[in-house]
């Protein structure tokens, strides 16, 4: 077995489990799971490269993908994330020479990560920036004039235009995914950094309605944001630790990648025991409302935000979390290779009431995961928890809870 965690479990939790394939009528079967809880990684955000900081609501920090897939995957193992989100996941892999592979219904996810493997130089973005009519004419279909100055919307829509013109006739490069993924990340957000007024952080877009109480309560109206200017200057920050030998990694992994958007209990496309290690935090409950905070960044890439919203896992209850979450299990213990792991982060929700994880083991094991031990990684105070609501540890956003489960073999 490989060693997870240092210290002495701190203590264990005790199961009643039942494997699906069992008659119904069989006895239910104890099982006890170790409990580990310590800081296992740093809890500083900007530890990690800056590739990372790409925003997206419900995601965990590259300090957690980094910690099992140095442990549990080899060079040139494929890495797996069926919840990818912005990707952390797939980067994380990608700059520690693994084989990446991600899932997410929400096409989003592909917009946000593949971009950061392909990693085109700043020159190559510089020069497709200034090669791109900005001032023309343009007129939106929806009214921005609460997020953006005029000119600044003007910016955006041609660059906008542009991108779908690009995608359409099956010419869009690796410069234009990148300019599209940091211009996605840029449209909204709380300081000058961003194309717009002030307003939530970027990784949640307030209404328009919303918006105009924003501009009202601080008597504020939209700047003009410079749209090359801030592609360039937060395309340099992510890039700003990037040495060859990272840049050469990443390329190594956009050749082989695999993105796929599909229902995560139904990935018929990923090979049976083909995955050595998946690392994934999927949906808590309803706990994000992934449609209302992405609505202005579909519009962006022109895709229905409500569509999409229909095939996210928002369960309202416990119950049918659980029914949705026992379907992802059967599906990842088909991919996984004997002897490969998942990594499964959940966390406390309504206000600590529910931990997930006493959820989640029993429904790896019903479909023949080994539970081996459960990872609580109880961290300080942070910005990200405080976005959340949560002031501390008591109330649970501010902990990892990761169940770790083996394929025998």
């Amino acid at each position: 077995m490989v060693a997870l965690a240092s210290s002495a479990a701190s203590g264990s939790l005790v199961f009643s489990c039942r494997r699906t394939h069992a008659p119904q009528t069989a006895p239910a079967a104890k099982v006890s799971v170790p409990v580990y809880e310590q800081e296992l990684w740093t809890s500083r955000q900007r530890q990690a490269s800056p590739l990372h900081e790409v925003s997206y609501r419900g995601c965990f920090k590259p300090q957690l993908p980094a910690y099992f897939i140095e442990r549990l995957a080899q060079l040139g193992d494929v890495v797996y994330d069926p919840f990818s989100g912005r990707g952390t996941t797939a980067v994380e892999a990608a700059l520690r020479g693994r084989n990446v592979m991600v899932n997410d219904v929400n096409p989003l996810c592909a917009i946000l990560t593949r971009p950061r493997l392909e990693v085109p130089s700043l020159t190559e973005i510089d020069v497709r920036l200034r090669s791109l009519r900005l001032g023309a004419k343009a007129r939106s279909e929806i009214d921005l004039s609460m997020f953006f100055d005029p000119v600044t919307e003007v910016e955006i829509l041609n660059l906008r235009a542009y991108l779908e013109r690009r995608r359409a006739d099956g010419v869009e490069d690796s410069a234009d995914r990148w300019i599209r993924m940091v211009a996605t990340n840029r449209l909204t957000g709380h300081s000058p950094g961003f194309f717009s007024v002030y307003t939530l952080p970027p990784n949640q877009a307030a209404s328009a309605e919303n918006q105009v109480k924003i501009n009202e309560k601080l008597k504020q109206t939209p700047e003009y944001r410079d749209v090359r200017a801030l592609i360039l200057r937060k395309s340099m920050q992510l890039q700003s630790d990037l040495n060859a030998a990272a840049r050469w990694r990443l390329h190594q992994a956009a050749a082989c990648a695999r993105f796929l958007e599909n229902d995560a209990g139904e990935t018929n496309a990923i090979a049976s025991d083909s995955v050595q290690l998946t690392v994934t935090s999927p949906p808590f409950l309803n706990v994000v409302q992934y449609t209302r905070d992405n609505w202005l960044r579909c519009w962006f890439n022109h895709l229905d935000a409500e569509a999409i919203g229909r095939h996210i896992t928002m369960s309202p209850t416990v119950e049918e979390w659980a029914e949705t979450m026992l379907r992802v299990f059967a599906e990842l213990y088909r991919i996984t290779r004997p002897g490969g792991w998942v990594a499964f982060e959940v966390g406390e929700v309504k206000r600590g009431a529910v931990k997930l994880e006493e959820v989640a083991v029993p429904l790896g094991v019903a479909v023949g995961f080994k539970c081996n031990a459960v990872l609580i990684n109880a961290q300080r105070f942070t910005k990200t928890a405080n976005i959340w609501g949560v002031s501390n540890n008591r109330l649970g956003t501010n902990s990892n809870r990761i169940a770790v489960f083996r394929k025998p073999g």
